[in-house]
């Protein structure tokens, strides 16, 4: 925790001192900070600086670490970045870059523009659809065949000279590249060199196929503690390799997404993104958000002659909804993790939505209780104690059972459950909330 905030601070400090160099028009010298700078520091510095410092920023860099630099940035921002650079510049940035994020850059791309950067470029990576495998692994892979002697790959890989990054397995393939299994380094380095490397390949390496989802590769890399792994078609062709660093970017891709999604917003907001593009991007889920805070009001409406004759009511109603709405929350937020990471699925889906709606019977029963007491002991009255007590049941209740069957049900209508899940969950409390509360009201308290 410190040394995380003491790096918060020195950016801080370097952001502030590029700022006055820039207002001061000392751009030699902005350029000279920034060249001392790693790449990971200058996308920070980037993200961290509002519209108009970002492009002079951007122009004053080394363009040899553009590609770099590019790598570390948000996707709304790089594609801003890019949008701006002239074809060669764009070239150049290219060159040396991972092949999945060089696919990523050349999707985005005009198609002249995009022409150019491919004539340098090897990868496969542009033939597959975005956030599957193939869209994210690299094609830097060190093959070997089975009858070979370890004591030639070892002097085969000093020949060489270096190996790719995150490189731990050597793949074994046949003539035709098919996928037979893989060599660790380890066991590379430690076994007889006489042997051949049928003798020590790992016969039941896993392989990704090119068409599974990011997501589904993020899990299989969790649950199997994989650094690298092969990606094959569907004869079990080797085609490139994913490794563990494409894959946080991945787990963070998620993460961003889920947490942005719950307040309806998409997972590449930029924070320093102008202020119409912003706004109108907002405007969509607010005006959903309106509508469904207008039909919570209008349950309000229809007992308008209740409120009017118990003002004691209109106070406490919006005890129900707000404690419907932390309830249903909690499991929200608990069941999108689950299908987040695939524990959730038609086996069990039921059994949890049982589960919830028990959890949300029983912390219904508890607070209803407390309430009931509550209110009985502060306004001396024990019907509106067991009015709202009742109420809070009902809503706790509902919101156990909708906190879980929301999120699966928009799964399966193909809607993501972490960017339109909180809003309707809001809605269903509110509205329960304020009908069970106000409809108890008025059918005892009136007659």
């Amino acid at each position: 925790m410190g040394k995380e905030y003491l790096d918060n601070e020195i950016t801080e400090q370097r952001l502030n001192q590029l700022v006055q160099a820039l207002d001061s028009g000392l751009f030699v010298h902005a350029r000279n900070m920034l060249h001392t700078m790693s790449p990971n520091d200058v996308a920070l510095i980037l993200e961290s600086s509002p519209p108009k410092n970002r492009q002079v920023l951007w122009q004053l860099i080394d363009q040899q670490y553009a590609g770099e630099i590019l790598d570390e940035l948000g996707e709304e921002l790089k594609d801003s970045l890019i949008s701006s650079m002239t074809p060669e510049k764009l070239a150049q940035a290219t060159i040396g870059m991972d092949t999945d994020d060089m696919a990523y850059i050349l999707r985005s791309l005009p198609d002249d523009v995009y022409k150019k950067v491919l004539k340098s470029m090897r990868s496969q990576a542009l033939r597959y659809p975005d956030d599957t495998a193939g869209s994210i692994m690299n094609t830097d892979t060190v093959t070997l065949r089975p009858d070979v002697n370890i004591e030639v790959v070892l002097r085969y890989l000093r020949q060489r000279g270096n190996l790719p990054d995150t490189t731990d397995t050597l793949y074994v393939v046949d003539r035709h590249d098919h996928v037979l299994g893989g060599v660790r380094l380890a066991d590379l380095l430690t076994c007889d060199p006489s042997v051949t490397v049928r003798s020590i390949m790992d016969t039941e390496l896993e392989s990704i196929p090119v068409e599974m989802s990011d997501k589904d590769v993020a899990q299989k890399f969790e649950r199997m503690d994989w650094i690298s792994a092969p990606v094959v078609d569907s004869q079990a062709k080797l085609l490139g390799r994913i490794t563990i660093d494409d894959v946080i970017d991945v787990i963070r891709e998620d993460a961003e997404h889920s947490m942005m999604g719950m307040a309806g917003m998409d997972d590449d907001e930029d924070t320093f993104g102008p202020v119409l593009k912003s706004t109108l991007r907002r405007s969509l889920w607010l005006t959903i958000n309106l509508f469904a805070a207008l039909l919570a009001s209008s349950v309000s409406n229809m007992f308008e002659g209740t409120l009017e004759q118990f003002a004691t009511i209109a106070i406490l109603m919006t005890i129900v909804p707000s404690m419907g709405g932390v309830a249903g929350n909690q499991t929200l937020a608990l069941v999108i993790r689950g299908i987040a990471l695939g524990h959730i699925g038609q086996s069990n889906s039921r059994w949890l939505i049982g589960k919830e709606l028990s959890i949300g019977l029983l912390n219904g029963l508890m607070w209803s209780v407390l309430v009931f007491f509550a209110v009985w002991l502060w306004k001396d009255d024990i019907a509106l104690g067991g009015l709202i007590g009742s109420a809070m049941l009902i809503n706790m209740t509902v919101a156990g059972f909708a906190g879980a069957t929301i999120p699966i049900m928009l799964k399966k209508l193909n809607i993501d459950p972490a960017l339109a899940g909180g809003m309707v969950l809001t809605t269903v409390t509110d509205v329960v909330g304020l009908f069970a509360f106000l409809g108890l009201a008025t059918l005892f308290l009136m007659h």
